[in-house]
Protein backbone atom coordinates (compact mmCIF):
# COMPACT_ATOMS: atom_id res chain seq x y z
CA UNK A 1 0.00 0.00 0.00
CA UNK A 2 0.92 3.63 -0.43
CA UNK A 3 3.26 5.25 2.09
CA UNK A 4 2.16 8.74 1.07
CA UNK A 5 0.59 10.83 3.83
CA UNK A 6 -3.06 11.75 3.15
CA UNK A 7 -3.51 9.58 0.05
CA UNK A 8 -6.54 10.51 -2.02
CA UNK A 9 -9.02 7.94 -3.24
CA UNK A 10 -12.63 7.44 -4.30
CA UNK A 11 -15.40 5.40 -2.70
CA UNK A 12 -16.42 3.75 -5.96
CA UNK A 13 -18.89 5.11 -8.49
CA UNK A 14 -18.39 8.00 -10.92
CA UNK A 15 -20.94 9.63 -13.26
CA UNK A 16 -21.54 7.59 -16.40
CA UNK A 17 -21.07 9.46 -19.68
CA UNK A 18 -24.40 10.29 -21.33
CA UNK A 19 -23.44 8.35 -24.40
CA UNK A 20 -22.84 5.24 -22.28
CA UNK A 21 -26.28 5.49 -20.67
CA UNK A 22 -27.76 5.83 -24.15
CA UNK A 23 -25.97 2.70 -25.36
CA UNK A 24 -26.99 0.76 -22.24
CA UNK A 25 -30.60 1.54 -23.10
CA UNK A 26 -30.06 0.51 -26.73
CA UNK A 27 -28.43 -2.72 -25.60
CA UNK A 28 -31.32 -3.55 -23.25
CA UNK A 29 -33.65 -3.24 -26.26
CA UNK A 30 -31.48 -5.56 -28.32
CA UNK A 31 -30.48 -2.84 -30.76
CA UNK A 32 -26.69 -3.21 -30.43
CA UNK A 33 -24.37 -6.21 -30.17
CA UNK A 34 -22.40 -7.55 -27.22
CA UNK A 35 -19.19 -6.48 -28.95
CA UNK A 36 -20.30 -2.86 -29.30
CA UNK A 37 -21.49 -2.75 -25.69
CA UNK A 38 -18.21 -4.19 -24.44
CA UNK A 39 -16.24 -1.63 -26.45
CA UNK A 40 -18.39 1.12 -24.94
CA UNK A 41 -17.66 -0.06 -21.40
CA UNK A 42 -13.93 -0.20 -22.12
CA UNK A 43 -13.91 3.31 -23.59
CA UNK A 44 -15.91 4.72 -20.67
CA UNK A 45 -13.61 3.13 -18.10
CA UNK A 46 -10.54 4.56 -19.83
CA UNK A 47 -12.16 8.00 -19.86
CA UNK A 48 -13.09 7.84 -16.17
CA UNK A 49 -9.63 6.62 -15.19
CA UNK A 50 -8.05 9.51 -17.10
CA UNK A 51 -10.35 11.99 -15.33
CA UNK A 52 -9.35 10.61 -11.94
CA UNK A 53 -5.68 10.75 -12.88
CA UNK A 54 -6.04 14.36 -14.05
CA UNK A 55 -7.83 15.26 -10.83
CA UNK A 56 -4.88 13.86 -8.88
CA UNK A 57 -6.42 10.75 -7.32
CA UNK A 58 -3.75 8.45 -5.87
CA UNK A 59 -5.81 5.27 -5.44
CA UNK A 60 -8.55 4.90 -8.04
CA UNK A 61 -11.25 2.59 -9.34
CA UNK A 62 -13.05 2.28 -12.68
CA UNK A 63 -16.09 4.34 -11.67
CA UNK A 64 -18.30 1.23 -11.69
CA UNK A 65 -19.22 1.80 -15.32
CA UNK A 66 -20.59 -1.74 -15.59
CA UNK A 67 -22.68 -1.53 -12.42
CA UNK A 68 -26.18 -0.07 -12.39
CA UNK A 69 -26.26 -0.33 -8.61
CA UNK A 70 -24.54 -2.23 -5.80
CA UNK A 71 -26.85 -5.18 -5.05
CA UNK A 72 -28.43 -6.82 -8.08
CA UNK A 73 -25.21 -6.42 -10.09
CA UNK A 74 -23.54 -8.96 -7.83
CA UNK A 75 -26.65 -11.09 -7.29
CA UNK A 76 -26.95 -11.61 -11.04
CA UNK A 77 -23.57 -13.37 -11.01
CA UNK A 78 -24.09 -15.58 -7.94
CA UNK A 79 -26.00 -18.89 -8.09
CA UNK A 80 -29.04 -19.00 -5.81
CA UNK A 81 -30.33 -15.52 -6.61
CA UNK A 82 -33.30 -14.61 -8.76
CA UNK A 83 -33.88 -11.02 -9.87
CA UNK A 84 -37.41 -9.70 -9.47
CA UNK A 85 -38.84 -6.48 -10.83
CA UNK A 86 -37.78 -2.99 -9.87
CA UNK A 87 -38.60 -1.50 -6.47
CA UNK A 88 -38.54 2.17 -5.56
CA UNK A 89 -35.64 3.27 -3.37
CA UNK A 90 -36.09 7.05 -3.10
CA UNK A 91 -37.58 9.73 -5.29
CA UNK A 92 -37.72 8.31 -8.79
CA UNK A 93 -34.80 5.93 -8.29
CA UNK A 94 -35.38 2.20 -8.61
CA UNK A 95 -33.33 -0.98 -8.46
CA UNK A 96 -33.95 -4.59 -9.42
CA UNK A 97 -34.46 -6.38 -6.11
CA UNK A 98 -32.92 -9.85 -5.87
CA UNK A 99 -34.37 -12.85 -4.05
CA UNK A 100 -32.48 -15.79 -2.57
CA UNK A 101 -34.31 -18.83 -3.92
CA UNK A 102 -31.65 -21.54 -3.58
CA UNK A 103 -28.29 -22.28 -1.97
CA UNK A 104 -25.85 -19.46 -2.62
CA UNK A 105 -22.82 -20.62 -4.59
CA UNK A 106 -19.87 -18.95 -6.32
CA UNK A 107 -20.32 -18.94 -10.09
CA UNK A 108 -18.75 -16.00 -11.90
CA UNK A 109 -15.80 -13.80 -11.06
CA UNK A 110 -17.36 -10.60 -9.77
CA UNK A 111 -14.64 -7.96 -9.75
CA UNK A 112 -11.51 -9.84 -10.80
CA UNK A 113 -11.78 -9.12 -14.57
CA UNK A 114 -12.39 -5.42 -13.84
CA UNK A 115 -9.33 -5.30 -11.60
CA UNK A 116 -7.14 -7.03 -14.20
CA UNK A 117 -8.24 -4.62 -16.94
CA UNK A 118 -7.68 -1.62 -14.70
CA UNK A 119 -4.21 -2.88 -13.76
CA UNK A 120 -3.33 -2.77 -17.46
CA UNK A 121 -4.89 0.68 -17.86
CA UNK A 122 -3.29 2.76 -15.10
CA UNK A 123 -0.05 2.97 -13.16
CA UNK A 124 -1.87 4.34 -10.11
CA UNK A 125 -2.71 2.24 -7.10
CA UNK A 126 -6.10 0.55 -7.26
CA UNK A 127 -8.89 0.06 -4.75
CA UNK A 128 -11.47 -2.66 -5.47
CA UNK A 129 -14.92 -1.96 -3.97
CA UNK A 130 -17.35 -4.86 -3.51
CA UNK A 131 -20.70 -4.87 -1.74
CA UNK A 132 -20.62 -6.74 1.54
CA UNK A 133 -22.66 -9.87 2.30
CA UNK A 134 -24.74 -8.22 5.01
CA UNK A 135 -25.94 -5.42 2.73
CA UNK A 136 -26.69 -7.68 -0.24
CA UNK A 137 -28.82 -9.96 1.91
CA UNK A 138 -30.49 -7.09 3.73
CA UNK A 139 -31.50 -5.55 0.40
CA UNK A 140 -32.78 -8.86 -1.00
CA UNK A 141 -35.72 -11.17 -0.29
CA UNK A 142 -34.79 -14.37 1.56
CA UNK A 143 -36.93 -17.22 0.28
CA UNK A 144 -34.55 -20.10 0.97
CA UNK A 145 -32.56 -19.89 4.21
CA UNK A 146 -34.18 -20.37 7.60
CA UNK A 147 -32.86 -17.06 8.84
CA UNK A 148 -31.28 -13.86 7.63
CA UNK A 149 -28.17 -14.81 9.60
CA UNK A 150 -27.79 -18.10 7.72
CA UNK A 151 -28.14 -16.28 4.41
CA UNK A 152 -25.56 -13.65 5.34
CA UNK A 153 -22.98 -16.25 6.35
CA UNK A 154 -23.58 -18.31 3.21
CA UNK A 155 -23.02 -15.24 1.06
CA UNK A 156 -19.95 -14.32 3.08
CA UNK A 157 -18.40 -17.63 2.02
CA UNK A 158 -19.09 -16.72 -1.61
CA UNK A 159 -17.55 -13.27 -1.20
CA UNK A 160 -14.51 -14.84 0.47
CA UNK A 161 -13.86 -16.92 -2.64
CA UNK A 162 -13.95 -13.73 -4.73
CA UNK A 163 -11.63 -11.83 -2.39
CA UNK A 164 -9.13 -14.68 -2.38
CA UNK A 165 -9.18 -14.59 -6.18
CA UNK A 166 -8.63 -10.84 -6.16
CA UNK A 167 -5.54 -11.18 -4.02
CA UNK A 168 -4.23 -13.94 -6.27
CA UNK A 169 -4.73 -11.57 -9.22
CA UNK A 170 -2.62 -8.94 -7.46
CA UNK A 171 -5.12 -6.73 -5.64
CA UNK A 172 -3.67 -5.10 -2.52
CA UNK A 173 -6.55 -2.82 -1.41
CA UNK A 174 -10.12 -4.09 -1.13
CA UNK A 175 -13.05 -2.06 0.13
CA UNK A 176 -16.20 -3.77 1.39
CA UNK A 177 -19.28 -1.56 1.02
CA UNK A 178 -21.76 -2.32 3.80
CA UNK A 179 -24.09 0.68 4.28
CA UNK A 180 -26.91 -1.51 5.61
CA UNK A 181 -24.94 -2.16 8.80
CA UNK A 182 -25.73 1.31 10.10
CA UNK A 183 -29.47 0.77 9.64
CA UNK A 184 -29.58 -2.36 11.80
CA UNK A 185 -27.26 -1.76 14.78
CA UNK A 186 -29.01 -4.59 16.66
CA UNK A 187 -27.48 -7.00 14.13
CA UNK A 188 -23.92 -5.69 14.34
CA UNK A 189 -22.65 -9.06 15.58
CA UNK A 190 -24.01 -10.78 12.48
CA UNK A 191 -22.37 -8.12 10.32
CA UNK A 192 -19.05 -8.54 12.14
CA UNK A 193 -19.15 -12.32 11.73
CA UNK A 194 -19.90 -11.92 8.03
CA UNK A 195 -16.83 -9.72 7.54
CA UNK A 196 -14.71 -12.24 9.43
CA UNK A 197 -15.90 -14.99 7.08
CA UNK A 198 -15.57 -12.88 3.93
CA UNK A 199 -12.02 -11.76 4.75
CA UNK A 200 -10.71 -15.05 6.14
CA UNK A 201 -7.24 -15.69 4.68
CA UNK A 202 -7.38 -12.53 2.55
CA UNK A 203 -3.93 -10.94 2.59
CA UNK A 204 -4.72 -7.37 1.52
CA UNK A 205 -5.35 -3.94 3.00
CA UNK A 206 -9.05 -4.04 3.88
CA UNK A 207 -11.43 -1.13 4.18
CA UNK A 208 -15.07 -1.08 5.28
CA UNK A 209 -17.28 1.70 3.91
CA UNK A 210 -20.34 2.67 5.95
CA UNK A 211 -22.67 5.59 5.29
CA UNK A 212 -25.92 7.00 6.63
CA UNK A 213 -27.43 5.84 9.91
CA UNK A 214 -26.50 6.67 13.46
CA UNK A 215 -22.82 5.87 13.98
CA UNK A 216 -23.20 6.14 17.75
CA UNK A 217 -25.11 2.84 17.59
CA UNK A 218 -22.07 1.16 16.00
CA UNK A 219 -19.17 2.76 17.84
CA UNK A 220 -16.94 1.51 19.40
CA UNK A 221 -18.12 -2.03 18.49
CA UNK A 222 -17.20 -1.40 14.84
CA UNK A 223 -13.55 -1.24 15.89
CA UNK A 224 -13.68 -5.01 16.44
CA UNK A 225 -14.29 -5.69 12.75
CA UNK A 226 -11.25 -7.39 11.09
CA UNK A 227 -10.40 -4.54 8.70
CA UNK A 228 -7.56 -2.05 8.49
CA UNK A 229 -9.66 1.00 7.69
CA UNK A 230 -13.13 2.33 8.47
CA UNK A 231 -14.47 4.70 5.82
CA UNK A 232 -17.33 7.02 6.76
CA UNK A 233 -19.64 9.56 5.18
CA UNK A 234 -19.00 12.70 7.23
CA UNK A 235 -19.33 15.87 5.14
CA UNK A 236 -23.06 15.42 4.48
CA UNK A 237 -23.65 15.40 8.25
CA UNK A 238 -21.51 18.50 8.72
CA UNK A 239 -18.90 16.37 10.55
CA UNK A 240 -20.99 16.14 13.72
CA UNK A 241 -20.18 12.41 13.97
CA UNK A 242 -16.54 13.21 14.74
CA UNK A 243 -17.52 13.71 18.38
CA UNK A 244 -18.74 10.10 18.49
CA UNK A 245 -15.31 8.82 17.48
CA UNK A 246 -13.58 10.85 20.18
CA UNK A 247 -15.27 8.94 22.99
CA UNK A 248 -13.03 5.91 22.47
CA UNK A 249 -9.60 5.56 20.91
CA UNK A 250 -9.95 5.16 17.14
CA UNK A 251 -7.69 2.19 16.51
CA UNK A 252 -8.11 1.88 12.71
CA UNK A 253 -7.08 4.00 9.76
CA UNK A 254 -9.93 6.26 8.69
CA UNK A 255 -11.36 6.92 5.26
CA UNK A 256 -12.46 10.49 5.81
CA UNK A 257 -15.44 11.63 3.75
CA UNK A 258 -14.53 15.30 3.33
CA UNK A 259 -16.57 16.21 0.22
CA UNK A 260 -20.38 16.09 0.09
CA UNK A 261 -21.60 14.04 -2.88
CA UNK A 262 -25.23 15.03 -2.32
CA UNK A 263 -24.82 18.67 -3.31
CA UNK A 264 -23.62 20.24 -6.54
CA UNK A 265 -21.79 23.07 -4.87
CA UNK A 266 -18.06 22.63 -5.44
CA UNK A 267 -16.23 23.04 -2.15
CA UNK A 268 -13.17 25.30 -2.31
CA UNK A 269 -9.68 24.00 -1.66
CA UNK A 270 -9.54 25.98 1.58
CA UNK A 271 -12.84 24.57 2.78
CA UNK A 272 -11.75 21.03 2.06
CA UNK A 273 -8.45 21.58 3.84
CA UNK A 274 -10.37 22.67 6.92
CA UNK A 275 -12.56 19.59 6.58
CA UNK A 276 -9.60 17.22 6.37
CA UNK A 277 -7.96 18.82 9.40
CA UNK A 278 -10.95 17.67 11.44
CA UNK A 279 -9.70 14.11 10.96
CA UNK A 280 -6.53 14.99 12.87
CA UNK A 281 -8.60 15.31 16.04
CA UNK A 282 -9.33 11.58 15.74
CA UNK A 283 -6.11 10.05 14.40
CA UNK A 284 -2.69 11.28 13.28
CA UNK A 285 -2.37 12.39 9.63
CA UNK A 286 -0.51 9.26 8.50
CA UNK A 287 -3.65 7.21 9.24
CA UNK A 288 -6.03 9.39 7.19
CA UNK A 289 -7.24 8.48 3.70
CA UNK A 290 -8.93 11.37 1.92
CA UNK A 291 -12.08 10.66 -0.11
CA UNK A 292 -15.60 11.89 -0.89
CA UNK A 293 -18.50 10.82 1.32
CA UNK A 294 -19.76 8.14 -1.08
CA UNK A 295 -19.85 7.36 -4.77
CA UNK A 296 -20.17 10.28 -7.17
CA UNK A 297 -22.52 8.77 -9.74
CA UNK A 298 -25.49 11.07 -9.05
CA UNK A 299 -23.52 14.23 -9.77
CA UNK A 300 -22.91 15.83 -13.19
CA UNK A 301 -19.51 14.67 -14.42
CA UNK A 302 -18.08 18.19 -14.46
CA UNK A 303 -19.07 18.76 -10.85
CA UNK A 304 -17.67 15.40 -9.78
CA UNK A 305 -14.35 16.16 -11.47
CA UNK A 306 -14.01 19.62 -9.88
CA UNK A 307 -14.83 18.22 -6.44
CA UNK A 308 -12.12 15.56 -6.83
CA UNK A 309 -9.64 18.05 -8.22
CA UNK A 310 -10.10 20.45 -5.30
CA UNK A 311 -9.98 17.55 -2.85
CA UNK A 312 -6.66 16.37 -4.27
CA UNK A 313 -5.22 19.88 -4.23
CA UNK A 314 -6.28 20.30 -0.60
CA UNK A 315 -4.64 17.00 0.36
CA UNK A 316 -1.46 17.92 -1.52
CA UNK A 317 -1.18 21.25 0.26
CA UNK A 318 -1.81 19.68 3.65
CA UNK A 319 0.73 16.97 2.85
CA UNK A 320 3.46 19.57 2.43
CA UNK A 321 2.35 21.42 5.56
CA UNK A 322 2.44 18.27 7.73
CA UNK A 323 5.65 16.81 6.30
Amino acid sequence: MTKKILPTTVVGSYPKPRWLNHLIGEYAEGKISNEIMEAAYIDSIKAVVKEQELAGIDILWDGEMRREEMTSYFAEHIDGFKIYGEVRVWGNNYYKKPAIVDELRYRDELTIPDYKFLRETTKNEIKVPITGPYTIVDWSFNEFYKSKEDAVYALADVINEELMGLVKAGATYIQIDDPAISTHPDEIEIAKNSIEIATRGVNAYLGLHICYGDYSKLYPQILEFPVDQLDFELANKNFKDIEIFKKYEFTKDIGFGCVDVHIRRIESVGEIKDNIKKAFTIVEPKRVYVDPDCGLKLLPSGVAFEKLKNMCTAAKELRSETA
